[in-house]
């Protein structure tokens, strides 16, 4: 192995033990572009930029892994430990948005810096290993994860995920020497070279692959100047999820209804209403706010969508999005009872870009933005490099028939009796989960559909 460890090792807490996440990858098509074979060599290039901005480019989905089948052991550890970590990042992008709207994809920031963290050495590395709370290459946890991803890409879920990851890296980038084996080794994902000389080419090739992978959904991830001369390498991730209900909202159901915003005003907007048994729950937060939890299952039954809402208006949504995480959620789940309910809940689309640089630094990690602290000796010692942007990009659409959503994540690295009524007309949360491995798809909060 010519590979150097990455960084060394990180004390992580006891509540988390020390499992690792890490998501499997499989190889997809690129046409038009030369691949790296897994052993890392390049073909022969006519030039070598010395000085070189290196930018890892990541595009990812909310998926974030909970509970776990096969391989339980390995499986449970490592979900529950990236669950946390998204629903930590979602609570800096929530506190962040205040009284807005926001849909949060949790998977597209862990699977970027699960990769990212392979790329990185020294206190630039231990930050993003204690902020995730797992080591990226720990043994074992590989074949477990790719197990994972095979449930939930799985024909017995019958709604629709899709996910896949790519690799674009500048052609004349001189790699660490064994990085590409060992990177193949975790992530199965082939590497494709792109001349990021080529500006407006390179953002086309990268906006494409994230409009085909998302079904159209993300078109234009990266704006002008996203792209320039000096980028490098692009980690990708892309999701797409369609659900349709297991019962749909019917139509003539449909109606404007007063939906009451955090600032006390009101707002007429289309709510759909239906009444059935539903999976039901109710939890108070420590400081004794009680909220509603009920879950609307999709058609395959391995997929739902979790709404929750404090009883009392005045409550801001706040006082439950604090205090969220995978095991909370679980607990939802696990202390439902099939209840005769009339639901009515707005139809909403939401779009969201989101900044992480500021969260990411405010779980601790801070040196990989500062060109000066940065360590991506593991990846390349031809230049000084550091990640100049991070951001997401988030699309979910819930209507009468179901959930059509799709997200993208970009960090860039460069150098230097009668049924008693639920009535969701107040600001909510929303969690759309894999129930089979507790899997986080999308998250977020409605504070004017």
């Amino acid at each position: 192995m010519f590979i150097k460890d990455s960084c060394p090792p990180v004390h992580l807490s006891p509540a988390h033990g020390k499992q690792p996440w890490l998501r499997g990858h499989l190889p997809s098509p690129f046409f038009g572009l030369p691949e790296l074979s897994p052993t890392g060599s390049f073909p022969a290039c006519s030039r070598m930029q010395m000085s070189p901005v290196f930018a890892c480019l990541a595009l990812g989905l909310a998926l974030v892994f909970g509970e776990a089948s096969a391989s339980y052991s390995y499986q449970t550890r490592a979900a529950g430990l990236a669950t946390d970590f998204g629903v930590k990042v979602f609570q800096e992008v929530a506190r962040a948005s205040k009284d807005r709207n926001m849909v949060f994809s949790p998977y597209g920031v862990a699977s970027v810096l699960a990769m990212l963290q392979l790329t990185t050495a020294g206190e630039t590395c231990r930050q993003i290993q204690e902020a995730m709370q797992f080591q990226i290459d720990e043994k074992g946890m590989a074949p477990a994860l790719r197990q994972l991803y095979k449930e939930l890409m799985g024909p017995w879920n019958k709604d629709e995920i899709s996910t896949a990851d790519a690799i674009f890296v500048q052609r004349d980038l001189k790699l660490v020497h064994g990085f590409m084996p060992h990177f193949f080794r975790l992530f199965r994902t082939t590497v494709k070279q792109v001349d990021f000389s080529e500006v407006e080419r390179a953002r086309f090739i990268v906006n494409d692959w994230v409009k085909r992978h998302t079904k159209g959904m993300i078109g234009n991830l990266l704006g002008r100047g996203a792209v320039d001369q000096l980028t490098r390498l692009m980690l990708v991730n892309a999701l797409y999820f369609n659900g349709q209900w297991k019962t749909p909202f019917p139509e003539s159901g449909t109606h404007h209804r007063l939906f009451h915003k955090s600032d006390g005003s009101t707002v007429s907007v289309p709510m759909m209403a239906q009444t059935n048994k539903f999976n039901y729950t109710e939890f108070s937060t420590p400081s004794g706010h009680y909220y509603d939890i009920l879950e609307l299952p999709y058609h395959g039954d391995t997929l739902s969508m979790f709404i929750a809402a404090p009883y009392e208006k005045e409550v801001p949504l706040s006082a439950l999005t604090n205090i969220l995480d995978a095991q909370l959620i679980s607990q939802w789940k696990g202390n439902m009872t099939r209840q005769l309910r009339l639901l009515v809940l707005p139809k909403f689309s939401l779009e969201t870009e989101v900044n992480l640089r500021r969260p990411l630094e405010n779980l601790g990690m801070t040196d990989m933005f500062r060109p000066n602290l940065a360590d991506f000796s593991s990846l390349s010692n031809q230049e000084v490099l550091y990640v100049s942007r991070a951001l997401q990009k988030v699309k979910i659409e819930v209507n009468e028939s179901g959930t059509v959503a799709s997200s993208s994540t970009a960090i860039i690295v460069s150098a230097r009796m009668a049924p008693e009524e639920i009535i969701m007309d107040r600001p909510f949360l929303f969690v759309v989960r894999h129930n089979p491995t507790g899997t986080v798809l999308f998250m977020g909060q409605v504070m004017e559909p």
